[in-house]
């Protein structure tokens, strides 16, 4: 076989001369994360060389993870939180080799067929906290100290000027494994204790976090002086591969990688064979595969920055000070625990503007066995406490709740009016403490659309408007719109350009059918807890996935 490697300024888009003495020709498309893409690209070219027969075209394109798997998660129907739609550039590849096994791991959890079950790593790089080197050494008694995170947690909430960042975990898996080893430190504390420590430390890097990898290293200091050190970014969770390129680029301040304890999922930079390739393809796949194992290999990722899959490293391997001599875990999580931490930050970082309104009908009384007896009512209220207490100052929020006539002859009640929560957030705490299930049937459509009109009311262009439906019924409200009627009164008032969506959060028995309909004219979304017990997951989940949100 011989393989002919796409090289090109931009590794993309690139067209090649046919070779006579091919018996066959296949294009293979390969996805690469942008540092380890050299690498494929050189051993590819060396591979060329020795082979015969059959020719294989490796079309290479270095990808950013995240836009890859918008698209591999588009065509297969789905949508991974936190990554938006496809950019409509990037192309779903033959081969995709992302920097982490956790882009796997999150598109499994929205489709498991459009991703294979198993990839081989092909490369390592630890994921450490990249410091100033002044500040390093100062701080955290670099490069002989060891710091744990649970040590930095503390710096990072005592007010001791330390100021950390992190690219978006949602589309970063460094500032992912970070972000998991900081929630678990923090939680270590239990309780409510540990979800304080949570919250404080997913605030702190929010108010430094960046879209890119490139803005967030270019806010390190430039200088170090003590006032351009206090004033520029102090530390962020990296791959070693980002510190060793840019301390290569010889800046005025190093940066320093701290190998925290415990050690954080690394890099693995799986190779994943997508199910969408031909035979053909699968099987030029299987044999470059197979090249990227050998000495020259290894080599060529140590001239990158990048350790083999097993963690070791070879000759031309810029070793950092600190680094342990043992391998670092590969890059895996448990998906359930990826998915709430993700949740969790899409609801601290994204601020909206949002009614709550909860079902206090007769039904709502039912005892949850799986929540020790507690009623639905009870968890419901929990699940919203717990989403208020994540919600930043810059949040606007509202409570209504609602069954039959509760005002006369209507059937929802306004608790708190909608408003910034640094205001009133006491306000919303004693509503929720206060809310009773009633007697009462369930009004839920002309809730529905009197909710919509108020939040459409006092729109806000600068945030996600959205109502939070929590439910466990079906309309039951003699004398009251039908749901024809508020499909149709919908329809009317909805304004493509003051878009309101309808979270609706289904509990029990409650139809989601019904709620379906409803969500289809207010381009909303509905959940459903068929176990009441889930419903905190479920209501961090629909904050997380809010059609304005970037999910």
């Amino acid at each position: 076989m011989v393989l002919v490697a796409a090289v090109g300024v931009g590794w993309g888009g690139y067209k090649f001369a046919n070779r006579q003495s091919c018996s066959s020709h296949t294009t293979l498309r390969v996805d690469a994360a942008p540092e380890i893409a050299p690498v494929i690209e050189s051993t590819a070219h060396a591979w060329s060389d020795k082979q015969s027969g059959a020719c294989v075209t490796v079309a290479l394109t270095a990808a950013d993870p995240a836009d890859v798997a918008a698209a591999i998660a588009h065509q297969g129907g789905a949508t991974v939180a936190g990554i938006g739609q496809p950019n409509g550039k990037t192309q779903v590849p033959d081969v995709w080799i992302p920097d982490s096994s956790f882009w796997l791991e999150r598109i499994r959890m929205v489709n498991a067929n459009i991703v294979p079950a198993v990839a081989q790593s092909v490369g390592q790089s630890p994921v450490v906290l990249a410091v100033p080197q002044p500040l390093a050494k100062q701080v955290l008694g670099w490069p002989n100290a060891k710091v744990t995170w649970a040590g930095l947690l503390q710096k990072m909430t005592s007010g001791t000027g330390l100021k950390a960042g992190i690219v978006d975990p949602q589309r970063d898996a460094a500032g992912l494994s970070g972000l998991l080893a900081l929630s678990a430190a923090a939680a270590s504390s239990g309780g409510v204790q540990a979800q304080q420590a949570t919250v404080a430390a997913l605030r702190g890097l929010a108010n430094n976090r960046s879209t890119v990898r490139a803005d967030l290293v270019g806010r390190f200091p430039r200088a170090a002086d003590a006032t351009t050190l206090a004033g520029g970014l102090a530390a962020a969770p990296l791959s070693e591969q980002a510190v060793i390129a840019y301390n290569a680029a010889q800046p005025p301040v190093p940066l320093a990688a701290v190998y925290l304890n415990p050690a954080p999922p690394a890099l693995d930079y799986p190779y994943a064979v997508l199910p969408s390739a031909t035979n053909q393809a699968v099987s030029a796949a299987n044999d470059l595969l197979g090249q990227l194992t050998g000495a020259p290999y290894r080599t060529a990722l140590a001239q990158h920055g990048l350790r083999t899959a097993d963690g070791t490293t070879a000759a031309g391997f810029a070793n950092q000070p600190g680094a342990p001599t043992s391998a670092t875990p590969a890059g895996s999580a448990d998906p359930a625990v990826i998915s709430q931490l993700l949740n969790t930050w899409s609801a601290v970082t994204q601020a909206g503007r949002i009614l709550a309104v909860l079902d206090v009908s007769g039904s709502m009384k039912t005892q949850v066995p799986t929540a020790g007896n507690k009623s639905r009512e009870e968890v419901t209220v929990q699940a919203a406490a717990g989403g208020l207490s994540l919600f930043g100052d810059d949040w606007s929020v509202g409570l209504w709740e609602f069954s039959t006539k509760l005002n006369g002859s209507i059937p929802y009640k306004q608790l708190v009016p909608i408003g910034p929560v640094s205001s009133q957030r006491a306000a919303l705490a004693a509503g929720l403490n206060g809310i009773r299930p009633t007697n009462g049937d369930t009004g839920l459509y002309d809730t529905v659309l009197a909710a919509y009109k108020q939040v459409q009311a006092n729109w806000d262009p600068a945030k996600v408007n959205s109502i939070v439906l929590m439910t466990d019924g079906q309309n039951d409200n003699p004398g009251g719109l039908t749901l024809d009627q508020l499909i149709q009164q919908l329809k009317k008032t909805v304004d493509p350009q003051r878009k309101v969506e309808v979270i609706a959060i289904g509990i029990g028995e409650a139809s989601q059918a019904e709620l379906q309909q409803i969500t289809n004219v207010t381009s909303g979304q509905v959940f459903f807890a068929s176990d009441p017990s889930k419903i905190n997951q479920i209501f961090l989940q629909a904050i997380a996935l809010r059609p304005g949100s970037g999910g």
